[in-house]
């Protein structure tokens, strides 16, 4: 193919529509990722390659200059230049295939598989909308989806919504983004959300550059650590061992080195690739050739309206096939990238907005922006996860007060604290932000039968009895402790929690769950369970922590 030529380079950008749940949330914060630029690379010859980028996402952008480097040129010269950018290597790609009469894993490598295991992708949303996800993810063949986990929501409400409408071989990898901050936070968290059958795999918990607290997890856990690839330096990483497998993005030169590397370290992997069919098509092919990409791709090609294909690809029973045309092996619709086609940049209706973060205990902050709320939980300002947490975007209704707020939050957040009964969620309906726990027993104010039999005491575990405190009044109000000594455990997790209580004004007939922390130490904590009549409100008394 040494006479063939590049001859032409177009660019189309266009605004592909969200689809399901996404088309609510994406918006909030991820609004651009509608936007591609899909690549179009004609020859001499007539070959015409397709190829996708991002431009407010992908590893990548196609320049001006990357487009003249080409033009005049062969392509096969350029495949493994990542300098190019995602869309216009791609559409390289896919003209090297066609020109040679072969898929494109043909040029990659050889071939391991035929399917390439593929994964839903969801925003963070409310427990109900991403079971609503969940359903839809099944029905289209998914069986796997990967969680952005945020403490704005409530995580165990929403891996509880998807496992009351999912089978149990539903498989969910919760991302963190760091979130979680340290292990202190961390490890409660993880320890419970082990405890999910659904739960596979936990993605960047804390800081991927806290080599010592990411050791410390993967001691811990029992479930893969998944770090996207770079962060500690590889070396440090695999010798460290901080991680279980990773995450790789980027082009064709990267994406196979970092693949080998690795392959030579035993290490799982899935590819990261965004954006619709096209971009979807391109990673399995680079699947089809790389041996360790074991773990479920992620392109969030679930998330669009459109695939800008004439023909879908086939994904069932949580694996894509690869297609085996030439190139790479689809057809671009364009008559779908002349409906969506857009001028950047885009005219926005410019809507004012304060997105408020609200506790179950009636603690709510207004923020101007998601970047605002962003920063101030990665500054540790806020509880890492908290149960009946919800975020909430209130839009500018033209009144006074709305005027007042938004002013007032462009300034700084404001922390405030809502009138009346606060909600409390179906689970355990305060926990503070330091929580470290394992559930050991129930106990009720009216009788002594456990409010869940399935949930029993370790048999290593002795718990003081539980002090009851209760008023005359006709809504009794009741204050309870229990202190409670457990054997030392063998990885060196140690932490002592004292004087802490908590008040409950509450009806009758509501159950108490009391936890204990695994390790050496004592505790002197409160946690409740509502029963169906329990009106319960949640009032920290004192609390001091002090590590061991």
């Amino acid at each position: 193919m040494g006479g063939l030529k590049i001859t032409q380079v177009e660019r189309f950008t266009v605004q592909v529509p969200f689809q399901g749940k996404s088309a609510i949330h994406m918006p909030r914060e991820l609004g651009d990722w509608a936007i591609s630029e899909v690549c179009k690379v004609t020859t001499d010859a007539g070959l015409v390659g397709w190829g996708e980028t991002l431009p407010f996402y992908t590893w990548g952008r196609v320049s001006d200059a990357a487009i003249q480097k080409v033009l005049g040129q062969n392509p096969f010269e350029f495949l493994w230049d990542d300098s190019l950018g995602a869309g216009l290597q791609m559409a390289l790609w896919d003209l090297a295939g066609k020109a040679l009469g072969v898929p494109c894993y043909r040029l990659l490598g050889t071939k391991v598989r035929d399917w390439c295991p593929i994964a839903w992708w969801v925003i963070d949303m409310p427990p109900d909308d991403w079971a609503e996800e969940a359903k839809a993810a099944l029905q289209s063949g998914y069986t796997a989806m990967k969680l952005k986990a945020r403490p704005w929501f409530d995580i165990f409400a929403q891996v509880d919504a998807i496992s009351g409408v999912t089978p149990e071989h539903f498989a969910l990898d919760v991302d963190f983004n760091a979130f979680l901050l340290n292990t202190a936070n961390a490890l409660p968290v993880l320890d419970e959300l082990e405890g999910e059958e659904r739960v596979a795999i936990f993605e960047t918990p804390i800081p991927q550059s806290d080599v010592e607290g990411n050791k410390q997890l993967r001691r811990h856990l029992d479930k893969p650590i998944a770090h996207h690839f770079g962060q500690p330096p590889i070396m440090t990483a695999l010798r460290e061992d901080v991680c279980d497998g990773f995450v790789l993005t980027g082009g064709a030169k990267r994406l196979t080195e970092q693949a080998a590397i690795a392959a030579a370290a035993n290490k799982p992997f899935w590819l990261q690739l965004v954006g619709t069919g096209i971009t979807t098509a391109w990673t399995l092919h680079l699947g089809a050739v790389l041996s360790h990409a074991q773990w479920s791709a992620i392109t969030c090609l679930n998330i669009y309206a459109d695939d800008l294909l004439t023909q879908p690809l086939t994904i069932q029973g949580g694996y894509a096939r690869v297609p085996e045309g030439a190139g790479l092996g689809v057809e671009v619709d364009e008559e779908a990238l002349e409906r969506y086609r857009v001028t950047l940049p885009l005219e926005r209706p410019k809507v004012r907005q304060v997105f408020a973060v609200v506790w179950d205990d009636g603690r709510v902050t207004y923020y101007a922006s998601p970047r605002d709320y962003h920063a101030d939980f990665y500054a540790g300002n806020q509880p890492v996860t908290h149960r009946g947490v919800r975020l909430e975007v209130i839009t500018d209704d033209g009144s006074k007060e709305f005027a007042d707020l938004y002013e007032r939050v462009r300034q700084s957040p404001v922390r405030s604290k809502r009138g009346g009964e606060p909600r409390l969620s179906e689970r355990t309906p305060f926990v503070p932000s330091m929580a470290v726990g394992r559930r050991c027993g129930n106990y009720s104010l009216s009788s002594p039968k456990p409010s869940n039999p399935a949930v029993k005491p370790p048999s290593t575990t002795k718990t003081a009895p539980v002090t009851k405190l209760l008023s005359s009044d006709a809504k009794k109000s009741a204050m309870f402790a229990t202190s409670s000594t457990v054997p030392n455990r063998p990885n060196g997790y140690h932490r002592t929690i004292s004087s802490q209580m908590w008040g409950f004004s509450c009806k009758m007939g509501s159950q108490i769950s009391v936890w204990i922390v695994p390790g050496q130490m004592t505790l002197t904590r409160i946690w409740s369970r509502p029963c169906q009549t329990a009106k319960l409100r949640a009032m920290p008394i004192s609390a001091a922590l002090d590590a061991e």
